[in-house]
């Protein structure tokens, strides 16, 4: 079994990790450190939760000089991802001495005044989002001259969020000889130009995940039956007392309602989505980073990259409109080997949004909520399989109740009705028939 101490980094770096009580590399990590380490370009495909920060962190703190000029280079879609990432930096720069520095860059926050500090100081390491980087690098505040690797990380996100042309930008700047590694849960066919134009013979390497879903998770699956889901949400939550609770939904709206709500029941409650002021947001990170709230509600922003510790459930109030954003919102729960429990709630006419989940890979265990309790519940495609055990009506009363159903007249309701019980009774009177029939057969054949 590998051990970080197997790497030869420098003993500031082997202080921190004791510190952090990291010993042991994940199997990202374990992939990809050896690569870095020998200046290899790589794209790097693992899902969220598996280590990918500290696989390109670790090589590059351990490599860093104390020249005052940027090194390293990490770009990142979402602030608070650069805000996690940095925290991790500063985590792994703590035994060094204080003119090893690491700033952070991202959009919303005073440009001018970080302008003045890079005036004042270039980082060894320069972390943020593409749109802020790009307009520091190309106004000649942040100087990227003698960098030596360059971070793309999350770079579907980037994609999907449109920030792969400030990253193109970036990249064109780049001096001629340095390092790129691109990290990904996926790798979209639209990143590929990407790759070829700007990283030279680079190493891929792709971690498989066996389990869609970590097997320390219970993945539940609620039917709502049309009820409030604000109110069921806060039953499971004062029913499961959970340790700490990720609420997802997917816009700023029903983030919004189900806040308001849950806070309105005297919830300790906090929320994460797009519209709140980088302070606000920035703020909200620190105190559940604090463990000041006991539930979060969020976007999907929340779900890529950022590590709130101790999540022992996850509720998805709305199934998400891209299904990859399931695996990382489930992913928020049973990491490191702790137990986890992920429930799904679903509304009527959304059993076509579930088969396409499961036809993902992903298991589901049917529950319900019974005189306050939770019980299991019935396959959801019980009525299918029963419906297709019965006589079919015959085609020609399929053709009327179809021509009913157009007319809408009144009464047409009960007019379908008397059809399908005339035709059960034709059927039984046949049926008896050919059964009498078949018994006088039987009798002349003594």
């Amino acid at each position: 079994m590998t051990k970080f101490s197997q790497y030869n980094f420098n003993d500031m770096v082997n202080k921190s990790l004791k510190e952090i009580h990291f010993d042991e590399p994940t199997e990202v990590q374990e992939a990809v450190i050896p690569l870095v380490n020998k200046k290899k370009d790589v794209i790097v495909q693992s899902q969220t939760g598996s280590g990918k920060t500290h696989a390109f962190l670790l090589p590059i703190v351990n490599s860093i000089t104390k020249e005052p000029t940027v090194q390293a280079l990490i770009a990142t879609p979402s602030r608070e991802l650069a805000y996690q990432i940095y925290e991790d930096t500063q985590n792994m720069l703590k035994n060094y001495p204080e003119e090893y520095n690491a700033f952070i860059f991202v959009g919303g926050t005073d440009k001018q005044r970080q302008q003045k500090k890079l005036q004042a100081h270039q980082p060894q390491i320069a972390i943020g989002t593409p749109g802020r980087l790009w307009d520091l690098i190309k106004e000649n505040d942040l100087r990227i001259d003698d960098v030596e690797r360059f971070i793309v990380d999350e770079a579907d996100m980037t994609l999907d969020m449109g920030f792969l042309d400030d990253v193109n930008n970036i990249a064109a700047k780049m001096p001629e000889v340095h390092e790129t590694a691109v990290f990904s849960a996926t790798i979209p066919q639209k990143l590929e130009p990407f790759l070829k134009q700007y990283m030279t013979g680079p190493k891929r390497v792709e971690i498989q995940n066996p389990n869609v879903i970590a097997k320390n998770v219970d993945n539940w699956l609620m039917f709502t039956h049309g009820r409030d889901k604000k109110a069921l949400i806060y039953k499971l939550m004062t029913l499961g007392e959970p340790y700490m609770a990720l609420i997802f939904a997917n816009t700023k709206k029903s983030v919004n309602e189900i806040y308001e709500y849950l806070k309105q029941q005297g919830l300790n409650v906090a929320r994460i989505h797009g519209g709140l002021t980088p302070r606000e947001r920035k703020r909200v990170m620190r105190q559940i980073e604090n463990m000041e709230y006991q539930f979060v509600v969020a976007t999907d922003l929340a779900a890529r990259g950022i590590d709130i510790k101790g999540v022992s459930h996850v509720i998805n109030a709305e199934i998400p409109d891209d299904l990859e954003f399931f695996i990382h919102r489930v992913g928020r729960t049973g990491r490191n080997g702790m137990s986890g429990i992920a429930i799904t709630l679903y509304n009527p006419g959304e059993e076509n949004k579930v088969a396409e989940i499961e036809h993902m890979g992903i298991k589901f265990k049917p529950k319900e909520l019974k005189n306050d309790e939770i019980v299991d519940g019935y396959d959801r495609e019980r009525r299918t399989k029963r419906h297709a055990t019965t006589e079919k009506l015959d085609t020609k009363l399929v053709g009327f109740v179809k021509k009913q159903k157009v007319k809408k007249k009144p009464g047409y309701k009960k007019k379908i009705k008397s059809a399908i019980n005339t035709e059960k009774r034709q059927q039984r009177k046949i049926k008896n028939r050919q059964e009498q029939r078949d018994l006088r057969k039987a009798r002349r054949g003594k």
